[in-house]
């Protein structure tokens, strides 16, 4: 391991400085992490032997988190390809109605992340019956965005998503434990989305009968059942709590009943899939998945270079005792590192990465709880991830037909909802449990 190193704290510092830039400069996030981190190294003191031993010792320290992500990828797959999450969302459209078109909308997208769903898919899932609603009723499109990217949002701290399975891999936990936790500030997050959707629900540019009506073009779409479309989320969130369930309920042999993750999301997958008749699409499914996970495997790998360089480093025990002498309560480090590195990267599973990876030892020398900081590490990924400089910015403005203008103040409610999040789960984790 690379503890017995002793890289300076100024090199490990130089070296994530230098990997942010790079990254804000466009390059591919995977070769800024790896660069940052040998940089950061040479700076830090180290020769070419040790650089190489931080290096393979960081990425080796990930291969957990990776190896659950590609698992996830059946799961995802089967849920994007299916179809299955456009029907869940349309039924929750459909059963709150137009009058509820807010919650309905935030309902939708919320569900369809937490079941797997990744936040960008799930906004351009929603985005045509958004707009569908939004055109009926003369509602903005700036509340119709605020209610699927809040939604979201709220769906992403407690979804089997990569960026939760890293929050808990970082802090050495269960998914499930993580995604329990995100339960409250999750909610909160969907009631302050459909309050600042529905404040501003005539704000705004409005969807243009032109738009409604090239969406009823190409809206003839072959969605499974809801019946079957609900067998795959179903079996994983019923595998998924069992553990936790039983530790509620008191019964052992369900509380020592851990199956992981790797197992169950793509024994719900391919569940999922021979319930919609589409066994011959397996292979399809767990291939598309696979493709939407390769990016976020790359940055982890990259991700796990620049936290070797910070775990062999004198950083942690520097910023452990910059807290301490400011006098500001450790609970404070977790999110605060989660909404800087989320906010460098503009992206929620990065930035959780490089938070968990880089400052996980930091935080918990400060006395905070492993369950604690990962919530609150997680929570605070989502206030600024959704900056210009990253894709989901651009892509959900693509799928509204937005101006930037009007993109870039979703971003200001964006922020509102996750710093919402945040402060429900500093203060629910960091000083009441």
């Amino acid at each position: 391991m690379t503890a017995a190193l002793d890289i300076s704290w100024i090199g490990a510092l130089a070296g994530l400085a230098l990997a942010i830039i790079l990254i804000l400069l466009r390059l591919a996030p995977t070769y800024a992490l790896i660069l940052g981190a040998i940089v950061g190294a040479f700076i830090g003191g180290a020769n070419f032997s040790e650089v190489i031993n931080i290096l393979i010792s960081g990425t080796q320290s990930v291969q957990g988190t990776v190896i659950r992500i590609i698992a996830a990828g059946v799961f995802a797959g089967v849920m994007m390809e299916s179809g299955s999450a456009g029907t869940i969302a349309e039924f929750i459209v459909d059963k709150l109605g137009g009058t509820k078109a807010m919650l309905s909308l935030a309902l939708a997208t919320m569900v369809i992340t937490a079941v797997g769903v990744f936040i960008p898919v799930a906004v351009l899932i929603v985005a045509p019956i958004a707009l569908s609603v939004g055109n009926k009723m003369g509602y903005s499109k700036i509340a119709l965005l605020v209610a699927l990217s809040g939604g979201g949002k709220a769906g992403n701290i407690i979804s089997p998503n990569p960026n939760t399975i890293a929050a808990a891999g970082g802090f050495q936990l269960d998914v499930n434990q993580v995604m329990l936790g995100g339960v409250v500030p999750a909610l909160v997050g969907l009631a302050v989305t459909v309050i600042i959707a529905s404040f501003n629900k005539f704000k705004g540019t409005k969807v243009t009968d032109q738009e409604a009506a090239e969406l009823d073009k190409s809206s003839s779409k072959n969605l499974p059942p809801l019946s079957k479309a609900l067998v795959a989320p179903v079996i994983a969130i019923v595998l998924l709590m069992i553990s936790p369930i039983g530790s509620m309920l008191g019964a052992d042999f369900l509380e020592k009943l851990k199956i992981d993750s790797l197992f169950i999301l793509p024994f719900a997958g391919v569940v999922g899939a021979l319930a919609l008749g589409k066994s011959k699409d397996i292979l399809n499914y767990c291939t598309a998945g696979l493709n939407r996970m390769t990016p976020t495997i790359l940055i982890i790998i990259g991700a796990g270079a620049i936290g070797g360089l910070i775990t062999a480093s004198t950083l942690p025990a520097e910023v452990v005792a910059l807290v301490e002498s400011l006098g500001i309560s450790g609970v404070f480090l977790a999110p605060i590192a989660g909404v800087l590195m989320a906010g460098a990267t503009a992206s929620t599973s990065t930035g959780v990465i490089l938070a968990t990876g880089s400052f996980s030892n930091a935080i918990l020398n400060t006395g905070v709880a492993p369950l604690s900081a990962a919530v609150m590490t997680h929570a605070g990924a989502t206030v600024i991830d959704h900056l210009p400089h990253g894709t989901y910015f651009h892509v959900t403005r693509n799928a509204m037909g937005m101006s930037m203008k009007d993109r870039m103040k979703v971003a200001l409610y964006e922020s509102i909802v996750g710093l919402a999040m945040t402060i429900v789960a500093v203060v629910l984790f960091g000083f009441i449990l």
